[in-house]
Formats: structure tokens, C-alpha cells, sequence
């Protein structure tokens, strides 16, 4: 694959999580509170929680850390798991009539979400070098969308506030996420995991 070709997988990968990892889910979520729909309203919610990793994962790469790598690796996998992963949920979900919008769009979604994981996980394994350098080739590619999303953001935060959207202090936002994430991942398999298995509970 030539570096143009990947470039545009890779940005074809973004828009499709900027559709379906969160434009999407965030319009299902509100649906679903506002039809009164409990299984894709829980569905969701989990959904949310678990996503947070791939917002953790833009953050490194918008400061050039190669740990953005591995996360932005690991994260749509998460993803994807939180929203099949539940006995209870995928039943009620199956019970729900084809002809109900609300449940057509939700397999839709998930689907298609699943498919974006693919795509990513594909495209990571064919720039693996970069888990270990992050100069490597195709490496700018993934960091070039993150690292504008950042002088995007420094740019607002110095008009409304202000204030220095610095580097250091993205990169100890994003160390600090990282953390209590994993403190909250650490507590559902020790914990929530054993005790209800893959029964969605109080995830």
C-alpha cells in the first residue's frame, strides 16, 4: 500500500468514528431517553463509558506520545465489545421489531461500528512499526487530525478564556484520563465482572 493510499484509509477511519463512534450514539442516546427505549438507553450509556478511551487515545496522539498508538489500537476493540457483549441486552435488543426505528438505526449502528473496528485495527497492523517509534513511516498520518484538533483547541481556549492550551498540560489531562480509567476498568473486572458476568448490572 502506497503512503497516499493509506492516508486516505486512515482519514476515511476518522470520519467514520466522528459519524459512528460518536455522532450517531449521541442522537441514539437521546432518542432512547426520550422514546423511553431502557435497553438501548442502557446500551448506550455503557457504550459511552467505554468509548471515553478513544478520546483518551486523541489526546496522546495530539501530542505526538506513541502511547496514543497502542490506545488508539486497543480502543475501538473496547468499543466494539461494550456494545455486544451483554446477554441481557442483545435478547431484549432481538426482541425489538425490525419496523421500530429506533432499533433499525441501533443495528445499523452497531454494524457499522463494528465494521469501522475493523478498518482500524486493519490499518493499525499494517503500521505496527509505529507502536514501537513514532517517526516511523505512516506514523504522521494518524497524529496529523489529532494534533490539528489540538491547535483548534488551544486556539478557543486563548479566545474565550484566554488561557494556554499547552502540550505539558494535555499531556497531564491525558495521563490523569488514562488513570481513572483504568481505576474504573479495574473495578468492573475485579468486581462487577465476577459477580454478574456478562449481564450488564451496574456497569
Amino acid at each position: 500500500m502506497t503512503e497516499p493510499q493509506f492516508q486516505i484509509l486512515v482519514w476515511l477511519s476518522y470520519r467514520i468514528a466522528a459519524t459512528f463512534a460518536f455522532g450517531l450514539p449521541l442522537f441514539l442516546l437521546i432518542w432512547a431517553k426520550r422514546s423511553n427505549s431502557s435497553s438501548i438507553d442502557r446500551l448506550l450509556s455503557i457504550y459511552w463509558k467505554v468509548s471515553s478511551i478513544y478520546a483518551i487515545s486523541l489526546l496522546f496522539l495530539s501530542v505526538e506520545s506513541q502511547l496514543g498508538q497502542l490506545i488508539s489500537f486497543i480502543a475501538p476493540i473496547l468499543m466494539v465489545s461494550s456494545i455486544w457483549f451483554w446477554f441481557d441486552l442483545n435478547e431484549e435488543l432481538d426482541e425489538m421489531p425490525d419496523y421500530k426505528p429506533i432499533a433499525l438505526t441501533t443495528r445499523i449502528w452497531r454494524w457499522t461500528l463494528s465494521f469501522w473496528s475493523l478498518l482500524n485495527t486493519g490499518l493499525h497492523l499494517f503500521s505496527l512499526r509505529c507502536l514501537n517509534s513514532i517517526n516511523e513511516n505512516y506514523c504522521d498520518t494518524w497524529r496529523e487530525i489529532p494534533f490539528n484538533s489540538f491547535m483548534t483547541t488551544k486556539t478557543i481556549i486563548k479566545f474565550v478564556l484566554d488561557g494556554n492550551w499547552s502540550k505539558g498540560f494535555a499531556t497531564f489531562f491525558a495521563y490523569l484520563s488514562l488513570i481513572l480509567y483504568l481505576i474504573g476498568l479495574l473495578q468492573w473486572l475485579l468486581i462487577q465482572l465476577p459477580k454478574n458476568g456478562r449481564f450488564a448490572g451496574k456497569f
